[in-house]
């Protein structure tokens, strides 16, 4: 069948007929075509394509700047295994040669006396075996109106990096008491940085807490492999009050939980990638970690990347821990009151204990049996190369 020509364009075709229109200064046309969708591109306005561009530029900009926050919070450090060989030893009935006595004023303003060598060996505050060494507070006077007798010791040797063992026997806890077991540079403090490895106060019945002490710059507010509970992330001593950046173990990493289940090996890791500190109870120590009493010469040498997630992990991400870092002693010692364990909303409302700190500590000297570090050793390893 024929169809005229002109009735077959006017009721078959899906093309009208162009219309052609002057382009304006932008090259777009002025006006739309007579007939067409408005989602055409060819039908669109200088406006609306204005507007279109605007759009894209948004989508590109957001997809981009995802991309890369994505990749920001997705850092971290590789942490390859290192080759490790034993550097030094404490142990035995030498474990205190290796250290120096502080008795000057307590910088932490404790309600407390720390003794010197001769001092803590005569009130018998100090003492090694074959087995054990032994850090203790005062627990015979009883006239300690103005502070109570205790210890601590700093390693003469210092470390940049390497791999810590602390085998712990015992813990200290108590009313009033502060224990620490950290490495810094108390002569260049906070320049060269603390790491407070095992630390609780008073009944410390919430467990260890380990913490970084730094200058500023140096924050954990990003990707992290740990067990542990973070409580802070940023570690300059100049925000939270000296709070620092720290993580929090459960009961058992500390107290009377660990001192009954016969302590626990405590194993912490400095280097470049960052800070990593282990916990292991008695009954889960690693193969590659020798526990054996006086063994110097031991050929086991640990393995961490062997041993799986850390209960504590300060990665170097936004943290240049070299830097932040640097000659670090050994330090051991326990506190009483101060700017910790005297604050009321650890001494008494967390802990429960009567009265006020100071009057605790100064008159009731039969509440620190407890009040004692025992370790079988440290062992410090370093890598190779």
């Amino acid at each position: 069948m024929s169809y005229p020509q002109s009735g077959y364009n006017s009721r078959m075709s899906l093309v009208s007929e162009p219309h052609h229109a002057r382009p304006d200064a932008y090259g777009f046309e002025e006006t739309k075509q007579a007939t067409g969708s408005k989602w055409h591109p060819r039908n669109w306005g200088r406006k609306t394509w204005i507007g279109v561009l605007a759009a894209v530029a948004v989508v590109i900009i957001v997809v981009v700047v995802g991309a890369v926050e994505g990749t920001k919070a997705n850092r971290y450090p590789a942490y390859k295994k290192l080759n490790y060989t034993l550097k030094d030893t404490y142990e035995g009935t030498s474990f205190f040669d290796d250290f120096d006595y502080f008795s000057g004023y307590d910088p932490a303003a404790g309600f407390v006396h720390y003794v010197d060598r001769a001092g803590s060996q005569w009130l018998n505050l100090t003492y090694a075996s074959d087995t054990s060494a032994v850090l203790k507070v005062d627990a015979t006077n009883a006239d300690s109106s103005t502070g109570r007798r205790s210890v601590r010791i700093s390693s003469k040797k210092t470390y940049n990096e390497g791999l810590f063992v602390f085998d712990i026997l015992h813990s200290p806890y108590g009313c009033g008491t502060w224990p620490a077991l950290w490495l810094s540079d108390p002569s260049n403090w906070p320049m060269n940085g603390e790491i407070d490895i095992v630390e609780a106060n008073n009944a410390a019945s919430s467990g260890n807490q380990m913490t970084l002490h730094t200058t500023n710059h140096c924050k954990m507010n990003v990707k992290r492999k740990q067990s542990g509970k973070t409580l802070e992330n940023n570690c300059w001593n100049g925000t939270n009050s000296n709070a620092g950046c720290g993580v929090q173990g459960s009961a058992s990493t500390y107290g009377q939980d660990l001192n009954k289940n016969g302590g626990g090996v405590y194993a912490t890791e400095l280097r470049s990638d960052g800070i990593r500190i282990w916990f292991f109870p008695r009954s889960s120590i690693p193969s590659d970690i020798d526990t054996s009493a006086n063994n110097s010469t031991s050929s086991t040498v640990p393995d961490p990347s062997s041993w799986g997630e850390p209960l504590a992990d300060f990665p170097t991400t936004d943290c240049n821990i070299g830097s932040h870092f640097r000659n670090q002693s050994i330090i051991a010692n326990i506190d009483l009151c101060g700017q910790l364990a005297g604050l009321e909303q650890f001494y008494s409302t967390e802990s429960h204990c009567p009265g006020t700190c100071t009057s605790f500590v100064a008159n009731n000297y039969t509440a620190f049996q407890d009040a004692y570090w025992e370790f079988r050793s440290f062992r410090v390893y370093q890598a190779q190369g």
